[in-house]
């Protein structure tokens, strides 16, 4: 927008050295700040959080998903990676007698996060928070992601997940 930082500290009251830890990934601003920001750019929060998006509309083509895994778990992540992004949806592959994690490995999901999993085919089990809680094709299962957790397949024939995983809310 041709604006100096300067420019932009006076048009939103938002200091110009937190404009530029901001601009340079230093810092998060907090919801209030990232508003007066984009009220000095002329624009909706949600917009400000979209701004290096193509459009509303974005397609991960199959050739192109994230994958990885290990020792029997084989994931892919469905969405996009993009900024702002609230949810992630992937998929996961285990085969007889694979596991998600390590039991012990700490959360992978920040503080607040909630996941959703279907088990498409063959079975599961979610030990979550030291609970174990047995899943077969077509169940699906919520938990707070920030425990720890993994998935088991404790079958004779590959366990295929599909998990959804929505972002905590960040408390600064």
């Amino acid at each position: 927008m041709d604006l100096s930082l300067r420019d932009l500290a006076g048009r939103s009251g938002v200091s110009a050295p937190m404009l530029s830890q901001v601009e340079r990934g230093e810092t998060s601003p907090t919801l209030t700040v990232a508003e007066r920001i984009a009220a000095g750019l002329g624009l909706r929060l949600s917009q400000l959080l979209r701004l290096d998006e193509d459009g509303a509309v974005s397609i991960v083509r199959a050739r192109e998903r994230r994958s990885g895994g290990r020792a029997g778990h084989r994931y892919e992540i469905l969405t996009p990676p993009l900024p702002g992004l609230r949810a992630e949806v992937s998929r996961h592959e285990l085969a007889p007698g694979a596991v998600t994690g390590t039991p012990g490995d700490p959360p992978m999901h920040e503080p607040g996060s909630r996941e959703t999993a279907l088990v498409e085919s063959g079975t599961a089990e979610l030990v979550c928070d030291g609970e174990r809680h047995r899943l077969g094709a077509g169940d699906c299962v919520t938990f707070d992601a920030d425990l720890p957790h993994h998935f088991e397949n404790p079958g004779s024939q590959p366990t295929l997940l599909l998990a959804v995983v929505s972002a905590g809310l960040r408390r600064s």
